[in-house]
């Protein structure tokens, strides 16, 4: 990471893949259905985005979010999505039991934002969950807390909480590799990283490239675990960058919201 202006796409790539906490945004939600017009639009073109006419996050930076897009889209079809497919020889439990292993050491991060959004149920069921599936649940390869007990996780994150006090998201970005963001989740992201086992520099104390590996191996796996949705994304929406967009920015206030 040298000549930070000369070399700041090859930062960002390098950057996110360290700092990314989570990489189970989209695993927990369903994509946002369709807006439906109303009988009074019978005549509008058919073919409009129903998103188009509804921007719900600002996105003054659309040219060069479209490139970032671009270049996520190229590298999803040349390199993560053979990968992760070349995953899919390894059996489903397997791959979900490696999930639940990442799952369970990124508690800290969550465990964190319960308690900064005053939530102490929530943080307990966290704290719990972690005791249960690091011993009983060998290091968390499996779930006990959940299937014993119904502790079910709380996907909290600092852009959360960011947003649980009233912090507006900002504008929306695309970055390289991780994908949509907003510039509070964005921050969120770096502070999180701080608190997240893998990247912070006060727990494993991992090396760079142990760093990258073990996120690489996270994402790539969870992507296995995907039905492929965003190729259905790709064939199916006559704009994926705005679907992706407004379906995002609408996940995001729901998780803030909940």
């Amino acid at each position: 990471m040298t000549r930070l202006f000369d070399c700041l796409p090859a930062l960002l790539i390098l950057g996110l893949i360290l700092l990314s906490p989570t990489g189970r945004v989209w695993a927990d939600g369903q994509v946002p259905p369709t807006l439906m017009g109303s009988q009074d639009e019978v005549f509008d073109d058919p073919f409009d985005d129903p998103f188009a006419e509804e921007v719900t996050i600002a996105d003054p930076l659309e040219p060069l979010n479209r490139g970032f897009f671009w270049v996520n889209d190229k590298l999803y079809i040349l390199v993560f999505k053979p990968v992760a497919r070349a995953l899919r020889i390894i059996p489903e439990p397997g791959r979900l039991a490696v999930d639940r292993f990442f799952t369970n050491l990124e508690t800290p991060v969550r465990l964190a934002n319960c308690v900064l959004q005053l939530k102490p149920g929530k943080a307990g069921t966290e704290l719990g969950r972690f005791l249960v599936n690091s011993t009983v649940g060998l290091l968390g390869l499996f779930d006990p807390a959940e299937h014993w007990f119904g502790w079910k996780r709380h996907d909290e994150d600092l852009g959360q909480t960011f947003g649980h006090y009233g912090v507006g998201q900002g504008i929306y970005l695309v970055l390289p590799i991780f994908g949509p963001t907003s510039l509070r989740d964005g921050v969120g992201l770096l502070g999180d990283s701080f608190i997240d086992p893998i990247s912070s520099p006060w727990y494993l104390k991992l090396r760079p490239w142990e760093q990258i590996a073990l996120k690489a191996a996270d994402k790539e796996n969870t992507l296995s675990l995907d039905k492929d949705t965003y190729d259905s994304i790709r064939t199916e929406q006559l704009d994926p960058y705005l679907f992706v967009r407004d379906a995002w920015a609408q996940h995001r206030r729901q998780k803030v919201e909940d």
